[in-house]
C-alpha cells in the first residue's frame, strides 16, 4: 500500500526508495526544464556526482551525456527518474533533499556535502529565474496584466 503525503500529493516513501535504489537518478521539476542528475557510483579515484543539467531530448541522449560527464564509468543499465511536482525548495521542507544528500555523503567522499549544497542552490536559482521571467512576461510567457503606460 502506498502512502501519498497529503501536503505534497506524492508518495514520499516511494521517492525515498527510488533514491536509495538508484545508481543513477534524474529528477525532473515542474517549473524549470533543468534536471538534477545524481550518479552515486564511485571508484577508487572518483566520488559521487550531483549536477544540474539541461533536459535531454531522449533517453539515448541522457546516456551519452552521462558518458561524457563520467567517462571512467560504464554506461549504466538504467537511469531511474521521477518528477518532483512542487517547487524544488519543497524537497528540503519534506526531508527528501536531506535524504538524497545523506545517501551521497554516506559514500565517504570529502566535499560531497558541499557539492549537494551547491546543486540545491543552483536548482533553486534556476527555478527563481524562470519565475521572474514568467512575472515579467519574457519570451515564452504571457503576463495576465499589462503595464499601465499612462
Amino acid at each position: 500500500m502506498t502512502h501519498v503525503n497529503a501536503d505534497f500529493g506524492i508518495d514520499l516513501d516511494e521517492i525515498r526508495r527510488v533514491i536509495d535504489a538508484a545508481d543513477v537518478l534524474v529528477i525532473r521539476f515542474s517549473i524549470t526544464s533543468r534536471r538534477l542528475l545524481v550518479d552515486a557510483r564511485t571508484s577508487d579515484d572518483e566520488g559521487p556526482m550531483i549536477k544540474v543539467v539541461p533536459a535531454a531530448a531522449s533517453a539515448e541522449e541522457r546516456f551519452r551525456s552521462l558518458k561524457v560527464l563520467r567517462p571512467r564509468f560504464h554506461v549504466p543499465d538504467r537511469i531511474l527518474t521521477f518528477h518532483w511536482p512542487r517547487h524544488c525548495r519543497s524537497m528540503a521542507t519534506c526531508g527528501i533533499w536531506d535524504h538524497l544528500a545523506r545517501r551521497l555523503v554516506a559514500l565517504g567522499w570529502s566535499g560531497t556535502a558541499g557539492h549537494c549544497d551547491a546543486a540545491f542552490a543552483e536548482i533553486v536559482e534556476e527555478e527563481r529565474l524562470v519565475e521572474i521571467a514568467a512575472i515579467r512576461g519574457a519570451e515564452g510567457f504571457q503576463t495576465l496584466w499589462q503595464a499601465d503606460h499612462a
